[in-house]
Formats: structure tokens, C-alpha cells, sequence
């Protein structure tokens, strides 16, 4: 439990050893990178809802991260019905994982500066 608490507080670890593992073992770069992405996306999950409901006062993170990922994949799934007739489901989830991969990477920057930044200044 304590494992995942810290690999959720800081979601470079479960990034940094998955990629290394993959690496070591495989030798292929580009499958640990994704491989890495795809995992760190649930401890990213986990930390980006925690600093927002934290930042904000809030317990609704985890909802509104949810709600994103369905609209995006609504999106992303229509699109891929115009353009191709059908949608591939295997190929939506991926993308949609890696794009909350990329977005909440970003988030958890920025959430991170913030509540730092309202930390200093609650003490002060």
C-alpha cells in the first residue's frame, strides 16, 4: 500500500523503473516508452485528481478526469467513424490513453507549481 502511495504521489518512478525493465529485459526502447506511458497513465490519474481536488477545495477531480477522457473518446470516435466507416476500439482506448498520458503529465506540472506556490504563501 505504501508502494502505491508513493509511485501515485510521484508518478516519474513508476515511469523511470517500467522503462528501464522493459529495456533491460527486450532491448526495445520503443516498446518500454509506450509500455512506460501506459502504465505511469494510472498513477498520473491518481495524482492529477489528488492535486486538483487539493488545489481547488474540491472533490470532483477524479470525476471531471473521467468525464474528459469520455468526451475525448466520443470525439476522438466519431472522428474515426467519419473517417473510416467504422471505429476500431483497440486502436480509440490507445489513444485516448496516451493522449491522458500527454495532457495529464502537463497537468501535474503545472498542479504541482501551483500548490506549491499557494503552499509558500499560506505559510508566509
Amino acid at each position: 500500500m505504501d508502494l502505491l502511495i508513493i509511485m501515485s504521489v510521484v508518478p516519474v518512478i513508476p515511469f523511470i523503473l517500467v522503462y528501464l525493465i522493459v529495456t533491460l529485459r527486450k532491448k526495445d526502447k520503443r516498446q518500454a516508452m509506450k509500455l512506460a506511458m501506459d502504465v505511469t497513465t494510472v498513477f498520473l490519474l491518481i495524482s492529477v485528481s489528488a492535486l486538483f481536488n487539493n488545489l481547488f477545495q474540491t472533490k470532483f477531480g477524479f470525476y471531471l478526469i473521467l468525464l474528459l477522457l469520455l468526451i475525448t473518446a466520443g470525439l476522438i470516435g466519431g472522428a474515426q467513424n467519419r473517417w473510416k466507416g467504422r471505429v476500431d476500439g483497440k486502436r480509440l482506448l490507445r489513444v485516448v490513453w496516451r493522449l491522458a498520458f500527454v495532457t495529464m503529465s502537463i497537468s501535474y506540472i503545472i498542479f504541482t507549481f501551483f500548490g506549491l506556490v499557494q503552499y509558500i504563501f499560506k505559510v508566509m
